[in-house]
């Protein structure tokens, strides 16, 4: 198997600018492949589809587990045009591939006015101590339906 890490990454970038130049969103794009060869791809869609979580990173996940038939992308290869946010770190985590390459750092996403350092700020605080307000209810309600879902004798673990 041949993996070409900066054609791979090359791909990446050819698909933020054409996204951000027909404006899908920002300047992000996404290639996920497997034993070398491209199995999905995706831009920043937040603007064009009105949804916050389109970013080029989970657009990609989105598209390459559907094309795999797999929630997990093991042996694969993620490629992005910057460092993932917090958000896209996270799915990068759950998707489980083998490895991940970025461009841009956050630094250089928060100069062209990304900045997502508030974020990683936030996540190190307490619940109590973040900006955005929350609260705790029906804890027991949430700790009875986990329990079903441990008694459950035929689900699918990830």
């Amino acid at each position: 198997m041949h993996w070409d890490d900066e054609k791979l990454m090359l791909r990446a970038l050819e698909i933020a600018r054409s996204g951000m130049l027909s404006g899908k969103g920002g300047p992000f794009g996404a290639v996920v492949a497997k034993a070398g060869e491209i199995v999905g791809e995706g831009c920043n869609e937040v603007t064009s589809t009105n949804d916050p979580t389109a970013h080029a990173e989970i657009v990609a996940i989105r598209n390459a587990c559907t094309a795999i038939g797999a929630f997990q992308l093991e042996g694969c290869r993620i490629y992005t045009t910057c460092e993932p946010c917090p958000m896209c770190l996270g799915a990068i985590y759950w998707a489980r591939p083998e490895k991940f390459f970025f461009a841009g750092t956050r630094e250089d996403a928060a100069a062209a006015g990304f900045d997502d350092e508030m974020i990683y700020e936030e996540i190190a605080l307490s619940v109590g101590e973040r900006r955005l307000p929350s609260e705790n209810i029906l804890r027991d309600s949430s700790k009875e339906l986990f329990q079903a879902w441990v008694d459950l004798p035929d689900k699918i673990t990830y």
